[in-house]
C-alpha cells in the first residue's frame, strides 16, 4: 500500500468507544472490499478460482443484500425492499450469486455502495438515540431480540469472511494482493 493511500485508508481508533471500534472495522472491511473489487470490467468480476463459484460481482450483491437485510429484517423489523422482495429465497438462496454475472460492474458497484449507505444512515440514526445495547425488532422463534452491536458484529463477520474470498479471486484475475494499491 503507498503512504498517500495508507493515510486514507479506514482505521479502527486506537483507543475509542466501543462503537467507534465496531463502525470502524466494518468500515475497514467495506473499503477492503471496494479495493478488491476496483477497476475491474465485467470479465473481473465474473472470474472464479477453483471449484467455487463464488465471483467478486456475486460477492458485491450478495453483501448488498446482507447490508440491506441486516438493517431492514433485524433492526428494524421491516420487509426487505427491491430487489431483494421480488426473489423466492427458499427456491433459489444463492440468487445473489447466480445473477450477478447478468449485472453490469457499475450496476454491482451502485446497488452494494447504497445499500451501505442506507445501513451508515439506519446505524448514525439508531445511535443518535442510544448505544449498541439497543434492542432490534427482529424476534427469534425462542423470542430473543439481537442488539446493535450483535448485528453490526455479525456484518463485520460476513464481511471479513467474503473480503478474504475476494483477496484470492482478485489475485487471480491480475495479481493483485495484500496491501498493493499500484
Amino acid at each position: 500500500m503507498t503512504e498517500s493511500a495508507a493515510e486514507e485508508w479506514p482505521e479502527p481508533p486506537l483507543a475509542g468507544t466501543e462503537a467507534e471500534a465496531v463502525l470502524g472495522a466494518l468500515e475497514r472491511q467495506r473499503a477492503t472490499l471496494a479495493w478488491k473489487t476496483s477497476g475491474l470490467d465485467a470479465d473481473g468480476l465474473r472470474a472464479t478460482v477453483g471449484a467455487s463459484s463464488v465471483t467478486l460481482g456475486g460477492l458485491l450483491k450478495h453483501l448488498a443484500h446482507v447490508e440491506d437485510s441486516h438493517f431492514a429484517r433485524l433492526w428494524l423489523g421491516a420487509p426487505v425492499g427491491a430487489p431483494w422482495n421480488t426473489v423466492d429465497w427458499d427456491d433459489d438462496p444463492d440468487w445473489a450469486y447466480r445473477t450477478a454475472a447478468e449485472d453490469t460492474p457499475e450496476y454491482l458497484r451502485t446497488l452494494w455502495r447504497e445499500a451501505a449507505a442506507r445501513s451508515r444512515a439506519v446505524v448514525e440514526e439508531a445511535l443518535s438515540t442510544g448505544g449498541l445495547e439497543q434492542i432490534g425488532a427482529y424476534v427469534t422463534r425462542s423470542g430473543e431480540r439481537p442488539n446493535l452491536r450483535r448485528i453490526l458484529l455479525d456484518l463485520v463477520e460476513e464481511y471479513a469472511r467474503h473480503v478474504g474470498h475476494a483477496d484470492l479471486i482478485r489475485e487471480s484475475v491480475d495479481g493483485l494482493t495484500g496491501e498493493d494499491l499500484g
